[in-house]
């Protein structure tokens, strides 16, 4: 063999081992999607343990659309039952957790809407809050850590944060709940991929008293007939 040969061959079986030993390293950084999202562990006493590890259960059973709208938030997206047959052709989910508040969804903010990369969030929130004491100022702090964070890590996603609602239950807090509302509309307008929609405008009567034909007997939560009048009212403001 001459040393031309030799040259050749160390420089070929040169190539092939540098080859061997970068491969894998590459292989295994495309194997990792860029938006997978590790998820925090849940702790013991974590409230919402269960209904976290039912929503995991579910993305199990049936795995989520790609790019979904999630409607999420307290009571009234959770028992929002006919969210999918009342936007057909929408990709829905609802990762509504009753009695929650705003403070909730910024704990479990990666599972209920960081892994999903969803290409809008609708949020119903902020009620639990107020008729717990909790200082509006403080709510609408909760509100923009929730929204400043799809804002960030999200920022092709946009948001609709539906209103607080008057409610008989709650009537006595309604001052509350309206400087809540305004102070959340005012920060929400500062961006454009940020909306708000005063429900309101449809649970009022012309009497500016809440419609008593919506409410079931708790006379908090709505029934059929107070969804089928949120449905058509969110529809314009939602992503296709």
């Amino acid at each position: 063999m001459t040393p031309t040969l030799v040259a050749l061959l160390v420089l070929l079986l040169t190539g092939v081992a540098r080859a061997a030993t970068t491969t894998p390293v590459a292989s295994s950084s495309a194997a990792a999607p860029a938006t997978s999202t590790v998820l925090p562990a849940l702790a013991a006493d974590d409230r919402w343990a269960k209904e976290m590890l039912a929503f995991a259960a579910e993305d199990a059973a049936h795995p989520p659309p790609e790019r979904p709208i999630v409607f999420t938030g307290s009571s009234s997206i959770r028992l929002w039952k006919d969210l999918g047959t009342d936007y057909p052709g929408l990709r829905v989910m609802n990762r509504g957790f009753g009695g929650s508040r705003v403070k909730d969804l910024v704990r479990h903010f990666d599972r209920v809407i960081l892994q999903y990369r969803p290409r809008q969030v609708v949020i119903y929130s902020g009620t639990n809050d107020i008729n717990g004491g909790v200082p509006v100022d403080e709510v609408v702090a909760d509100v923009r850590q929730v929204v400043d964070r799809i804002n960030r890590e999200l920022p092709d996603t946009r948001v609709l944060f539906l209103s607080l609602a008057l409610n008989p239950a709650r009537w006595a807090k309604r001052d509350l709940m309206l400087e809540a509302n305004a102070k959340v509309r005012a920060y929400l307008e500062q961006d454009q991929r940020n909306q708000f929609l005063d429900v309101n405008t449809v649970m009022l009567g012309a009497d500016g008293l809440p419609k008593p034909d919506i409410f079931v007997a708790d006379k908090l939560h709505m029934n059929r007939k107070g969804y089928e009048l949120w449905a058509p009212l969110v529809r314009p403001w939602l992503a296709p």
